[in-house]
């Protein structure tokens, strides 16, 4: 774990992104319910709820308080893209809880639609923005494929 002891709290701010692909009918597949389920608004709440845990998933990650936590599930035909926004006013930066919150929520994702195409996947998960603390500002400067 990073000795963090001499940083000064700031807000931080992480973006990640990534998509599943598939060759199922997206909009077929994510109509199918489970009762009152919602795929997407299930993939949106797991999302949100991984942010949360992901010190208890990754070794040595600091537990912080998240401020805020925003997740997009959008789908188009032959995708879904799932966009994370983390923020937090602490000593240590949040892009490890948005890409954890863009995974879980894409394999979520992944699990509806399995019945319908079991080779979906989820592929390029990636950290777009991270601003706040003593770096500043970072954006990734490549769009995604």
């Amino acid at each position: 774990m990073i000795d963090i002891t001499g940083k000064e709290p700031t807000v931080r701010r992480a973006v990640a992104g990534g998509t599943v692909r598939t060759a199922a009918d997206v909009f077929e597949a994510l109509a199918v319910r489970a009762g009152d389920l919602d795929p997407v608004q299930a993939a949106r709440v797991a999302g949100i709820q991984a942010a949360k845990q992901t010190s208890a998933l990754l070794p040595l990650c600091h537990p912080i308080r998240l401020t805020d936590v925003q997740v997009d599930v959008v789908p188009h035909q032959g995708r879904v893209d799932i966009s994370a926004m983390t923020e937090v006013v602490d000593r240590t930066g949040v892009e490890m809880e948005a890409l954890t919150a863009c995974t879980v929520a894409g394999l979520t994702i992944v699990c509806v639609l399995s019945r319908a195409d079991p080779e979906a996947y989820l592929d390029e998960v990636t950290l777009w923005l991270k601003e706040g603390g003593r770096s500043g500002r970072w954006e990734r400067s490549t769009a995604p494929t």
